[in-house]
């Protein structure tokens, strides 16, 4: 139906505001939905305006994955909540070797948040989405009053399809399996922390925000015997290999002079007082092989555009204790633990 029938006037998204009757349930509503949502995330699915999608699936394992995002500022240095939701999502999905199919997205908007800045976010999560070959096929909306909220959140569900046969999971790490990384750590984090008003310094760092999985593909390909992923994502690398190591039951040995840091993020770090090993990425994957596949899947990760940075690590250690532990580059070691406290909040 055309949308000048149903609904007299149209959208101010130049100066309109979120109201509460844009949460209400009724015409309001549903013309916010028409002329934002469905007119960006636009596709047969969401287009039925059901309360609910219906999709074949193929052969194989389903994934799912849900994230809640509440990033702040909404808009910073190489993306905004809105790609990030997309990305997070895709990856979460993508680490089980998965393809990311479909989406769902539920928006929190916070009454007064100004329309065009909505519209902004989701046609950088529509381009994202179409970019990756994903559809948004179903969501929800809620308002909350002024003051309950900080502009939008957004949460996302990912359904993905693993191929038969294919099993990559934390649990698998074994002793002498190397560590990879896809790139350079910590680039969302200080991308994050450039642009927030209290904490303002110069820097060129942007965020690595992006879908992983033609790059998971790729190495699923080069290397099926891949036995874990992970993006490091809230906790940075220290989270993911602690993780890893605890679901296993194994040991991590890291060489720091092997970690691919940019200068830029270490200077930052190094001002704010933070550790680059705990600091978020929105654009990287953690992977552990077995060792002699270790150099066929660093080529496969370096001829992809996302992975073309990726570096050997370090080795899965037999370790009852489930440490993490660094040669540093002054000869010493370092025990890498679970990051106490929260280092950067709201960075996803």
């Amino acid at each position: 139906m055309n949308a000048h029938r149903r609904f007299p006037t149209r959208l101010n998204l130049r100066r309109g505001r979120v109201d509460m009757t844009h949460g209400a349930g009724g015409r309001a509503m549903a013309q916010l939905i028409e002329e934002v949502f469905v007119r960006h995330f636009d596709n047969e699915m969401l287009r039925a305006m059901d309360d609910q999608a219906a999709f074949g699936v193929g052969a194989g394992r389903m994934v799912m994955a849900t994230d809640g995002h509440v990033v702040s500022p909404l808009f910073f240095p190489g993306g905004d909540i809105g790609a990030l939701a997309v990305h997070g999502t895709i990856n979460d999905v993508a680490m089980a070797g998965a393809r990311p199919l479909y989406l769902s997205a539920g928006f929190i908007l916070e009454e007064g948040f100004p329309l065009a800045d909505l519209e902004r976010i989701v046609a950088s999560m529509a381009r994202a989405a179409g970019a990756a070959g994903v559809a948004v096929i179903t969501g929800d909306t809620k308002v909350v009053e002024r003051g309950k909220g900080d502009g939008v959140f957004i949460t996302t569900t990912g359904i993905g399809l693993v191929p038969e046969g294919l099993d990559i999971s934390a649990a698998n790490a074994r002793p002498g399996d190397k560590v990879l990384v896809s790139g350079h750590l910590g680039d969302h984090g200080v991308a994050i922390m450039s642009s927030r008003e209290n904490l303002e310094f110069e820097t060129a760092v942007v965020s690595d925000s992006a879908a992983l999985h033609t790059l998971v593909a790729d190495m699923v390909a080069a290397v099926p015997a891949i036995r874990s992923l992970r993006d490091p994502t809230r906790g940075g690398l220290a989270a993911a290999l602690n993780e890893i190591a605890q679901s296993a039951g194994v040991g991590m040995r890291l060489d720091e002079a092997a970690i691919p840091i940019r200068p830029e993020v270490e200077a930052a770090c190094e001002l704010l007082g933070l550790d680059p090993l705990y600091v978020a990425n929105e654009g990287k994957l953690v992977a552990i092989c077995p060792a002699d596949e270790a150099e066929r899947l660093l080529a496969a990760m370096r001829a992809h555009p996302l992975g073309a940075d990726a570096a050997i690590i370090g080795e899965v250690v037999a370790d009852d204790m489930g440490f993490v532990t660094m040669e540093t580059g002054f000869g010493g070691t370092r025990i890498v633990d679970w990051l106490a406290g929260e280092q950067l909040p709201r960075i996803c």
